[in-house]
């Protein structure tokens, strides 16, 4: 019988889960680095204590399979009401099996939980297209480009929050 992947909450002090998730997303980035000529990026380059800073200040979800992290993604919800998602990662072995959707699917569901979300909005490079497909197939929309350098557009996708997920005052 084989094993389940569980979401969770990554917690600040979870010292072995914060190690994972900066491993994983090494591994993740090399694909993207790859794609766009450019191994500088900043999830590459990103240190141990600034995701452990991101674990604390925002909400980071990690998918498990047994006591593997093998996905994780990052939010966080503006004082206007823009819920960011961010760094959407799933190991190469657990891609094309669904495991990126339910983990925006959560990430959305949790960030929309305290009714303060009126949008979600993430971003992706213009040549990854397996994301920008992800993306699109859970409602989310182009909204801006932005050229960041010769190699690579920054395209900025968003989507409304479900009127049940926030509340606005009379």
């Amino acid at each position: 019988m084989g094993m389940s992947v569980t979401i969770s909450v990554a917690a600040a002090d979870d010292k072995d889960a914060v190690e994972q998730i900066l491993k994983l997303q090494y591994l993740c980035y090399q694909s993207e680095a790859e794609v766009y000529g450019d191994y500088s990026i900043e999830p590459l380059t990103q240190s141990l204590d600034s995701i452990r800073a991101e674990v604390a200040a925002g909400t980071v979800l990690v998918a498990r399979l047994g006591d593997e992290v093998v996905a994780s993604v990052r939010g966080t919800v503006d004082a206007d009401g823009t819920a960011r998602i961010g760094k959407l990662i799933v190991h190469p072995r657990m891609q094309r099996h669904g495991l990126g959707g339910r983990l925006l699917d959560a990430i959305e569901q949790h960030l929309g939980a305290a009714g303060t979300a009126k949008c979600f909005q993430l971003s992706s490079g213009h040549r990854s297209e397996q994301n920008l497909q992800l993306y699109r197939k859970h409602g989310y929309a182009a909204v801006d480009t932005q050229r960041v350098n010769e190699r690579l557009t920054r395209v900025t996708l968003a989507k409304d929050a479900p009127a049940s997920a926030f509340v606005t005052s009379a």
